[in-house]
Order: structure tokens, then sequence, then C-alpha cells
């Protein structure tokens, strides 16, 4: 026999279609009275499959019942999040964006994209080589970032002085050597001082 010839009789799809699951439509559809969901229970309600990441049912979830590394620095510092801190990085092999003799400052990171704006400070760190000399206006530097700038002929200078840290206790120190302590006052008399009881006749 030949082949038969293509048309609106004959056309079907190249790969079999499965109908979509249709629930709530009476007991003869397969899936009808509690449409797949079982009895009772927070899941065959209405909205019961958007709950939020981490939540045990209103038990204690985990991220709650662990202990927590408190510190600016801590990885797993709660409850603002890791790395607390209060200035954003910037390395010194991220100005190498900058040509000899420039000057680093807040705006001109902005524009070469190393940082989003200006509102929190900025601190140099020594991560990586630098070759140009450059003018750099950061409001704090590591050590090791202010000796690779001066090294290739820069300069640091900080926006804002480091703020000093809170007052200590005072501890008494001791005595240089070869001198002794100061030896205590005499108690101060009693201002009502005990009378003495004269003698019986």
């Amino acid at each position: 026999m030949g082949e038969t010839s293509l048309n609106l009789s004959n056309l079907k799809p190249a790969q079999e279609r499965k109908d979509r699951k249709r629930v709530g439509r009476g007991p003869g559809s397969g899936k009808g009275r509690y449409a797949g969901r079982g009895i009772k229970g927070q899941k065959s309600r209405s909205g019961s499959h958007k709950m939020r990441a981490g939540f045990e049912g209103g038990q204690m979830p985990i991220y709650m019942r662990i202990g927590k590394l408190r510190g600016s620095t801590s990885k797993d510092a709660m409850p603002v999040g890791p790395f607390r801190t209060q200035t954003v990085p910037v390395n010194v092999r991220d100005l190498d964006r900058f040509e000899a003799g420039e000057e680093v400052t807040p705006e001109s990171l902005v524009e070469k994209r190393l940082i989003i704006n200006t509102r929190i400070d900025i601190k140099l760190l020594g991560t990586g080589e630098v070759t140009k000399a450059l003018t750099v206006r950061v409001h704090r530097v590591s050590s090791a970032a202010r000796e690779k700038i001066e090294a290739a002929g820069g300069t640091v200078e900080l926006l804002r002085e480091p703020k000093a840290d809170g007052a200590r206790r005072k501890t008494k120190q001791a005595p240089p050597a070869g001198e002794a302590a100061p030896e205590a006052g005499p108690k101060e008399a009693d201002a009502n001082p005990p009378q003495e009881s004269e003698e019986q006749t």
C-alpha cells in the first residue's frame, strides 16, 4: 500500500499529551472529596504551602536554638548578619585602575565603581600589590596597605581621625624601683569620742 497523505483528518501530536490533574471534581475523577490532601490538618488548608524558609510548625527553629557568636567581625554574628562592620573594604590591588599621580578619594572610587556610594567610611586593606605613586585619601588604612602605598612613592591621608578607645579603668601603678610605697595617713579621730566615766564614790 502506498503512503497516506498528510491531511487534517490524520494529524496527531508527535508525543502523546497528558491531561492535567483536575482535583475536586467529584469521586469519579479520582481526586474528589479531599482532592488528594487527606483529612484535616495544616496542609489540607489553602495557602498552607506558602510557609517561610526555616518554619518548623511553630516549634522553636534550629537557627534560634543554637548558640550565636556575637561581634562585629564574626561570620555567625546575629541577628544583624555576617561581618557587621562600619567600613567598606578596598584593597590596594584595586587601585590599578588609577593612573600614576592621581588622587584616590571616595568620590573617585565611586566613579571607578569600586564602591557603591560614599555614605559608609572606606578602609584600605593590603591585599595585592600597587606599583603606582598615588595620593590616597580614605577614612582608615591598615598598616600593610600604608607600607605598600608609601613604598610605591605614594602618600596616605586620613579623612577622619580614628575614634579613641573608651575610657579604661585606672589601675594603681606600682612605685618605681627603689622608691618605697607611701605610708597610709593616720585615721581620723571619731567625731564624738567616748567620754570616760567618773568613778563612783
